[in-house]
Parts: structure tokens; sequence; C-alpha cells
């Protein structure tokens, strides 16, 4: 693909150069034709080649993400059920109180 990028954006230049060593051509004739046949069909066409992996890396991307948020919300649960069934006093001979009150459904 790399390739094919080089090989037009060399085209499109040489079109550049002989824009403006034309006996009529200009110097902003030559950067229009190299940015409208060079570098704006050339970006069109990479950044189209490009998506799958663009969104690839997205999809890897929320994956981790999401497999971290499950990791910290389960060693969370884990520290706070191992807290909650110790149920050994603390050092005033106090019983723990519970973190979280019972929530049951209103009738």
């Amino acid at each position: 693909m790399y390739l094919v990028v080089i090989a037009w954006v060399y085209v499109a230049l040489m079109m550049a150069v002989a824009e403006a060593t034309s006996t009529q051509g200009t110097l902003l004739g030559a950067l229009v034709t190299f940015v409208l046949y060079g570098l704006l069909p050339v970006a069109l066409v990479v950044y189209l080649m490009l998506a799958p992996a663009r969104r690839k890396l997205l999809r890897a991307r929320e994956a981790a993400e999401f497999a971290a948020q499950n990791d910290a919300q389960k060693e969370a649960q884990n520290d706070a059920r191992s807290a909650a069934s110790a149920g050994e006093p603390d050092a005033g001979s106090h019983a723990p109180a519970d973190a979280v009150a019972p929530v049951r459904k209103e009738p």
C-alpha cells in the first residue's frame, strides 16, 4: 500500500514541477496541482484503508478498559465480603457494624 502512495505522490510532484517550470505555469498553479492531485487523494485513500485498523484498535482499547473495570469491581466486592465475613470484634470488643444497611422493597 505504501508503495502506491509513494508513487502517486511522486507523480503528483512531477506534475507540479512541470507546471512550475512551464513558460505559462506559475508556482501557485504548481502548488494547487500538487495539493489537489497529490495530497488530498492520497490522504483520503490512506484514511479509508486504515479504517479497519483504527476500529480494531478502538475495540481492543474498550475491551481492556472493560476488563480493568470488572477486575476492580470484583476486587472491591471481595474486600467487602472478607470484611463483612470476618465478624470478629474490634479492639474495643464491639462487633463490626455493617457498612450498608439491608434494603428491602417497600410494601
